[in-house]
């Protein structure tokens, strides 16, 4: 037989096979002779070198991600339409989709939900493989966040975590310790008491009735710790700013910086006036100069392996939870205005059209002449400049717009993808209580600043790159094949198309967008074009980052809150000979882990603030239960309809028991609930009215009644063209007069 027949034979072998075969047994499927035995082991070395297959723990061989009939896995997220997805156990690897199977597992000892660990049975289907559940395993998660509170006598445990309501009894040990409203960790154990798992106290954090607990919460429940060690305190407060030595002086540019009004550190400043090169005419030149941590934080010093810990800052309603201490952060390499700061600068040269001609780095000392809100600076550009704007605006603000419209030439040849989702800014008193809730606004002050520091990372890539010096990329790929179908799905339930053979591109997307714009679904097609893109990381490799459509670009222009920018700060002092204190042969060599974990800080910061948000989002809305809002339904699933607030852009439920007393049935390609009696509709972006049942302060969770009917729609032919039909049974809170 010759050696490419035998290839085919075993793949198709293995490819029919659920858990793999060994060599005995692919040698009696295949009709081998004892001869060929050795062809056999030689061609399955090949194919195990040339990535086709695998070997199992069991010594068997099986296509390469190939999954078992039966494995443990963990429900690691909810799709768009809510529906639970898996992942073998301990495993983050790009593996094709697991999902439950409708109606499995909705009550009963196997209820699942994100987190949760479980045996299960899979069949293939055509995105990947379905899940039924053998059995619920226990959760592997170490101690356990939650609040204590006073039940018949015992001191009883409750998680704070919306995925799980599982309760504890605190140990008799442990009893006087604690008091109803205090925060703690506890340790799960095998013993049992009414009913009840008891638990050891194993950390005691705080207290829910004080102010502003809903970070404390948040804090606790993603392991962010606040505060620095004494080394770290001691070595900022040594710290002394760096003298102009052989640093450029930059003093003389007139440099301001632009930030949000509640800004506590500057991380860049900016300017920009015409080109005056006579080979270069209608041209700019742009200065972006950026805080020089590295002169601070220097490898392997207690400042750098805390920053390194923490991975980035945290940003909550009512705190900063910074990655380096205040007299840095705040003060030190803050760029505050009319003080001398050391910085990192990079001055670059446009043309008329706004491709960048060249670029050079400097490390230099400055002095910002002004700090402007970017309401501030808007509002002068637009004519009406207050006492601080106004002697800037024709000497350096005017001039910033005029770079900034030639860099919009470029952007638009350039299409990066242009989504805009409603933002919201949550001001909290000193009480804790929530004083706004405000639609952020963007404004031309926001979009110059952004394409300046756009601008200014991919000089940072470009630099490093050329210098053939290693180092972070921030990555974003091609969104893959299974988000674009879904997308695609989603689409065509709204009469919009996207062809299934059609390559993701940034431009295609903006198209997209296009026609969804000033229509009653321009916000969803925004979420959900939103969601079918991957989430950028951080990597050593570059991929490129398709969202801004550009080939290289590295995060350079934040160091203060980012430590993935004071690596590419070290890298550039080392590529461009800008001191002695850059980039060493050890950290380049630790990049790669750096990448992966900064990568999960700042996902974990992400979800705390999202969480936190959420929180206080409850407790201002607490107060307003049975209260009526307007929304839309932002997501589907078979057991009810997530809803987007208009008001505070707040996120809820409304189980599916509220919808009233027919059944409804989950359309998962068209994003609906269909009555099965009348084939009235709940779809994805409808605009409904909405009773606030419940709000949990703890969660974050908010609960609502639906008062808007279902929009007409023709009755359902058949019941098998849906699937997972549920039956709605009237709840004593939402059972109407008749």
């Amino acid at each position: 037989m010759s050696d490419s027949d035998l290839v085919k034979q075993i793949l198709a072998a293995l490819g029919d096979s659920d858990d793999g075969l060994d060599k005995r047994q692919l040698s009696r499927v295949l009709g081998l002779r004892p001869v060929q035995k050795s062809q056999l082991k030689s061609t399955l070395v090949e194919l195990l070198s040339g990535g086709s297959i695998e070997k199992t723990e069991r010594r068997r061989f099986r296509l390469k991600g190939q999954l078992p009939p039966v494995l443990v896995v963990q429900f690691h997220k909810l799709d768009i339409d809510g529906e639970l997805l898996a992942r073998p156990k301990d495993s983050d690897a790009n593996i094709p989709i697991i999902r439950l199977a409708p109606n499995e597992a909705n009550s009963g000892a196997n209820i699942v939900g994100v987190g949760d660990f479980a045996l299960v049975r899979l069949s293939a289907n055509e995105d990947g493989y379905q899940a039924r559940i053998i059995k619920k395993l226990d959760r592997d998660q170490g101690p356990i966040l939650g609040i204590i509170s006073k039940d018949r006598g015992q001191w009883r445990i409750d998680s704070i975590s919306r995925k799980s309501r599982t309760s504890y009894l605190l140990r008799k040990e442990d009893l006087a310790k604690v008091k109803a409203g205090d925060l703690v960790r506890i340790s799960p154990m095998s013993a049992r008491s009414n009913g009840l798992r008891l638990a050891k106290l194993v950390e005691h954090i705080g207290s829910v009735d004080q102010a502003k607990s809903a970070s404390l919460l948040t804090l606790a429940e993603h392991g962010i710790k606040e505060g620095f060690s004494a080394e770290e305190e001691l070595q900022a407060n040594q710290a002394k700013a760096p003298s102009l030595g052989t640093r450029t002086d930059l003093r003389d540019l007139p440099l301001i910086t632009i930030d949000p009004d509640d800004a506590r550190d500057f991380d860049d400043a900016v300017y920009a006036k015409p080109d005056t090169s006579k080979n270069n005419a209608d041209g700019w030149v742009i200065y972006v100069a950026i805080a020089d941590v590295a002169a601070f934080v220097t490898p392997g010093s207690a400042l750098d392996d805390g920053a390194r810990k923490r991975g980035n800052s945290v940003y909550l309603p009512d705190r900063v939870v910074p990655m380096l201490p205040e007299r840095l952060s705040a003060d030190l390499c803050s760029l505050r205005p009319l003080e001398d700061r050391a910085c990192l600068m990079v001055r670059m040269v446009l043309d008329k059209n706004g491709h960048k001609l060249s670029h050079e780095f400097f490390r230099g000392i400055m002095h910002s002449k002004a700090r402007l809100t970017y309401t501030q600076a808007q509002n002068a550009i637009d004519g009406n400049a207050d006492k601080i704007a106004a002697p800037l605006l024709q000497s350096i603000l005017q001039p910033l717009w005029g770079a900034y419209k030639t860099l919009q030439i470029a952007r638009s040849k350039r299409q990066p993808l242009q989504i805009e989702t409603d933002e919201r800014k949550i001001r909290v008193g000193d009480n804790g209580e929530i004083t706004s809730i405000d639609k952020k606004q963007r404004l031309d002050a926001h979009r110059l600043i952004e394409e300046f520091m756009v601008l200014a990372n991919v000089c940072a890539a470009q630099t490093l790159e050329n210098a053939k010096q290693p180092l972070i990329y921030r990555v974003h790929e091609t969104p893959d094949q299974a988000k674009i179908l879904g997308l695609a799905e989603f689409l065509r339930s709204i009469g919009l198309k996207w062809s299934k053979g059609q390559k993701p591109t940034p431009e295609r997307f903006n198209q997209l967008l296009s026609q969804a714009a000033n229509t009653d679904m321009q916000q969803m097609v925004n979420q959900m074009v939103l969601r079918s893109q991957m989430r950028a990381i951080y990597d050593t490799a570059n991929r490129g980052h398709f969202g801004l459509a550009l080939d290289q670009y590295a995060h350079f222009t934040s160091p203060i809150r980012r430590y993935a920018d004071l690596t590419v700060h070290r890298g550039l002092i080392r590529a461009c000979k800008l001191g002695n204190d850059g980039s060493d042969e050890k950290e380049q060599s630790e990049l790669k882990a750096i990448a992966e974990h900064i990568t999960a800080t700042e996902r974990a910061a992400m979800a705390a603030e999202r969480d936190a948000a959420s929180r206080y989002v409850a407790a201002f809305l607490a107060e307003r239960i049975q209260a009526t809002f307007t929304a839309r339904i932002s997501g589907i699933t078979r057991f009810g309809v997530f809803v987007a607030l208009d008001e505070t852009g707040a996120d809820g439920l409304v189980p599916i028991r509220s919808l009233g007393n027919e059944y409804f049935n989950h359309d998962e390609a068209a994003h609906t609930l269909v009555g099965r009696n009348s084939g009235g509709r709940y779809r994805l972006g409808m605009a409904v009215e909405l009773k606030l049942i419940e709000s949990n302060p703890v969660t974050g969770g908010l609960i609502f009644e639906m008062l808007s009917k279902p929009e007409a729609g023709a009755k359902p032919k058949r019941k098998s063209n849906y699937h997972g039909e549920r039956k709605q049974k009237p709840h004593k809170k939402f059972k109407r007069k008749k």
